[in-house]
């Protein structure tokens, strides 16, 4: 049983697919820095109400 080369259709999925998950990886890395930025400034607190008696 002989192997056969990859389809040129399977190249460019390939590529497509590389290209999507980078663009992803981005974005996440986006994300994760956007928020590690927030946090170390001491932006993210929560929301102090006072309550009624």
């Amino acid at each position: 049983m002989s192997l056969r080369p990859t389809h040129e259709l399977h190249n460019r999925r390939f590529g497509r697919n590389l290209g999507l998950g980078l663009v992803l990886a981005a974005f996440v890395a986006l994300v994760f820095g956007l928020t590690m930025v927030k946090v170390t400034r001491g932006d993210f607190a929560a929301v102090q109400t006072e309550q009624s008696k």
